[in-house]
């Protein structure tokens, strides 16, 4: 056996054995909502306020360094500026609102334009969230009263999807729960009270509005700052979702998956307990969310985790699956405006692995909805990615010796699209992107057609170089995050298929 592949292997059996789900990385937004606390619980408080305090950055703004991304930006400075103005009493405290304020006006624009030109680029709820905090940093007067300004017009996209509850309340199994926080202090009757709070003690398994929840809906909720307690790191920080369990354990073993190597004993052996934990969170008929417990299941997360089951040769539940089917695509969640183009790309995974034949019903289905959603003919956005690069990978890899000339011009974009280092980045050039590259080059060379093994080698050698954290924020929640574990799986994986090859 090559000594690469089996360094690799070692490297991955060790992430298997020594990585555990919680590694998701801490966000401004809800640190931010966690510092508010200070009437409820001080200490926690304090810690979250030091956070926010210490991670401005050097634009003014809060939010993921890496990239600079609109949305992310602009929900986490308003956040981040009105939890200052709350606990706040520095001078430094009103210098750093100061700068966040210069900076939210260079960004208000591109992202609410951004939003009305394209749904699909928000982070999720967004339009929900924003004017509730531009109200409040209008109360608390750090901003102008937005009117009809770029910010203002917001709130007519948030009623549009409020429209589609047709009377109903939020609970904690309407996804809406998870940005529950957009209701404010002033608007509790869209929310049903005693039917939001999660076993757990938490709402919608999130930080942020479990803080709001303890804050305004039930103050000083015990079960609620118990979760808080346990989820929000030592330094102070919150992260995007806790526990994200079912998320974390499905795609590293998805990444384990497409290289073959879980036919092996060895390997086989490391990933029996992370399996073990996926099929007790399976709920029958109905799937997974991202976090076991979690009261609502989603697609996303149902296809990936039906994925893995499938290649580890576990039972597949079909009647889950057609659970989320449309008359035109796979939904991701109920009530969902915008679908899930990686959601549908996912199902379709499940349905290679389960050897369907390509004129099934399902299959037409998702691959029509595909055809009409390529951007240009040549590659793939989603909602739950920063970068065309992880749907379209994962579309090649769905389709490779299955579907190859829906994806054929995608491979060429790839190719096409390498930088002379040999990375792959839409921003800028990073390991993740790399990975996802690699992974759908070395799959198509297996499967569907060939790949010039130098652009594979040059791809392998810079991301060995660029392996190590930190990575940027490529994932899309109510803002940017990623999770240690996931990524480096998919470094792992893409340098031993390019072994391989």
């Amino acid at each position: 056996m090559d000594k690469g592949v089996l360094s690799y292997k070692n490297r991955l059996i060790k992430l298997l054995d020594e990585g555990r789900p919680g590694n998701v990385m801490r966000t401004a937004y809800d640190t931010a909502w966690v510092a508010r606390l200070g009437s409820i619980d001080l200490p926690m408080s304090n810690q979250a306020l030091y956070w926010i305090s210490n991670h401005q950055l050097e634009d003014g703004s809060w939010g993921a360094p890496e990239p600079m991304y609109y949305h992310d930006r602009v929900i986490s400075t308003l956040a981040a500026m009105t939890a200052l103005c709350r606990r706040g009493r520095r001078t430094s405290d009103r210098e750093q609102i100061a700068k966040g304020l210069e900076a939210l006006e260079r960004m208000a624009g591109g992202a609410t334009r951004g939003l009305i030109g394209d749904p699909n680029g928000a982070t999720a709820g967004f339009e929900m969230i924003v004017p509730t905090l531009v109200a409040e940093a209008e109360s608390l007067g750090i901003i102008k009263r937005q009117g009809d300004r770029i910010l203002g017009r917001l709130s007519k996209l948030r009623e549009a999807k409020l429209a589609r509850l047709n009377g109903r309340t939020i609970n904690r199994q309407i996804t809406m729960a998870f940005s529950a926080e957009m209701a404010g202090p002033d608007y509790c009757n869209l929310l049903d009270l005693d039917n939001l709070q999660e076993e757990n003690g938490s709402v919608a398994y999130n930080p942020s509005t479990t803080a709001y929840y303890a804050l305004h809906i039930r103050p000083g909720d015990p079960a609620a700052l118990a979760y808080l307690h346990r989820v929000v790191g030592e330094d102070g920080g919150g992260p995007i979702a806790a526990p994200f369990d079912v998320y974390e354990r499905a795609w590293v073993l998805w990444n384990v998956a497409l290289t073959g190597c879980c036919e092996e004993e060895e390997m086989l052996l490391h990933c029996k307990p992370h399996l073990e934990r996926l099929e007790a969170a399976w709920n029958v008929g109905l799937g997974v969310g991202f976090g076991t417990g979690y009261s609502i299941h989603d697609g996303d997360d149902t296809s990936l985790v039906s994925a893995v089951l499938c290649t580890f040769n576990r039972p597949v539940d079909l009647e889950a699956i057609y659970s989320y089917q449309e008359a035109d695509h796979f939904r991701c969640f109920n009530l969902e405006v915008n679908p899930s183009i990686s959601t549908n790309v996912h199902f379709l995974d499940v349905f290679r692995r389960l050897k369907f034949p390509q004129n099934h019903p399902s299959i037409q289905r998702i691959l029509g909805y595909l055809r009409a959603s390529r951007v240009g003919d040549r590659y793939w956005h989603d909602k739950w990615h920063v970068s065309p690069y992880y749907t379209s990978a994962h579309l090649v890899i769905a389709c490779s010796g299955y579907d190859s000339e829906l994806v054929s011009e995608t491979v060429d974009w790839i190719l096409q699209s390498q930088n002379e280092d040999g990375s792959w980045g839409y921003f800028a050039p990073t390991a993740e992107e790399t990975a996802y590259a690699l992974q759908a080059l070395c799959f198509w060379h297996m499967q569907s057609g060939s790949v010039q093994k130098s652009v594979i080698r040059r791809g392998a050698a810079w991301l060995e170089a660029h392996s190590e954290p930190p990575y940027p924020a490529l994932w899309i929640a109510k803002t940017l995050y990623y999770s240690e574990w996931v990524v480096r799986s998919e470094i792992l994986s893409a340098l031993i298929l390019a072994e391989q090859v």
